[in-house]
């Protein structure tokens, strides 16, 4: 029998396999049927101060090796996840609060609140490219150590911080060095890769509404970059960061990958999107398979264990 338990920061988790904040995750309905899925967390939203629509429609287009969303943020607001939580902890997994904000201000004000509620972890999203005229947190190294900081102050669950893309080893190091000063229990790398473009030749016009198309990459296109950055980060924190891996997981061989990179946990987003939550199980039994053909029986059998030529 193949395990396919895992633990994050101590606390355990019946499946690695979660959704990604941001895909079929806004609403009551949304959450209560990923926890009544094979899903091994319930992961929120990135929620906001005020309730929020979101960007105009179209907002996401899946295409043949991944897609692209310019989502803008819809969400409840934290007032209404804080009230949530307690009901969410009811169906017997962990939870997942991810917290995003449109200042830094924000950021502190809803973590407090948030951690009242007492979700099992705490995601601080320092890399939602898709709000206009608002730059992703997690390019500014100094800026993420004094938001970190400043949220570790008033979170007592387990922390963890939900990167952009990184496409250079210097920035890998510089954001090693603050996530260890700032007492972070545990990585996401990565969010969707910013600012891509998707255009439709026939039509000759773009795909998605917002920012004149343009928008955050997902799917099979961005597995590369996002294994490349469980690896990096892996190595710096020599095995002993937890990270979960977010980022071209559409089948379970994806999933073994990124497990072989030093991933604990994977989350998936665009095929959450394209199949609802029935992906889960396909995604277990897969995994499975290829781990029981490796003779694996644990996910710990071979997470980081990715040889080098």
């Amino acid at each position: 029998m193949t395990d396919l338990s895992t633990s994050i920061a101590g606390v355990r988790f019946p499946s690695c396999f979660m959704n990604a904040s941001g895909a079929l995750c806004v609403t009551r309905d949304e959450l209560l049927a990923l926890g009544l899925s094979r899903a091994g967390a319930i992961v929120t939203k990135s929620m906001t101060v005020e309730p929020r629509d979101g960007n105009p429609a179209p907002r996401y287009f899946g295409f043949p090796s991944g897609s692209i969303n310019s989502m803008g943020l819809p969400n409840l607001g934290y007032k209404a996840y804080a009230a949530l939580i307690p009901e969410l902890k009811t169906l017997g997994k962990p939870v997942i609060a991810s917290v995003a904000g449109l200042c830094e201000d924000d950021f502190p004000m809803i973590a407090a609140t948030i951690n009242a509620a007492k979700p099992d972890l705490i995601e601080v999203n320092l890399s939602c490219p898709n709000i206009p005229g608002k730059p992703q947190i997690g390019y500014d190294a100094e800026a993420s150590e004094r938001l970190l900081k400043r949220v570790r102050k008033v979170i007592t669950v387990p922390m963890g911080v939900k990167l952009p893309p990184y496409f250079d080893p210097a920035h890998h190091t510089v954001m090693g060095a603050v996530i260890g000063r700032c007492g972070v229990d545990f990585l996401n790398l990565i969010n969707s890769v910013g600012n891509g473009l998707v255009v439709d030749p026939e039509r000759e016009v773009v795909v998605i509404k917002p920012k004149g198309g343009f928008g955050g990459l997902g799917g099979t296109i961005i597995k590369p970059v996002a294994l490349a950055n469980v690896r990096a980060f892996w190595k710096i924190f020599e095995g002993r960061m937890p990270i979960i891996g977010t980022g071209g997981v559409v089948k379970g061989v994806d999933a073994f990958e990124h497990v072989l990179c030093g991933a604990s946990a994977v989350q998936i987003g665009t095929v959450l999107v394209e199949e609802g939550v029935d992906a889960f199980g396909r995604l277990e039994t897969e995994l499975a398979a290829q781990l029981s053909k490796k003779g694996y029986t644990r996910l710990e059998d071979c997470r980081g264990k990715l040889k080098e030529l």
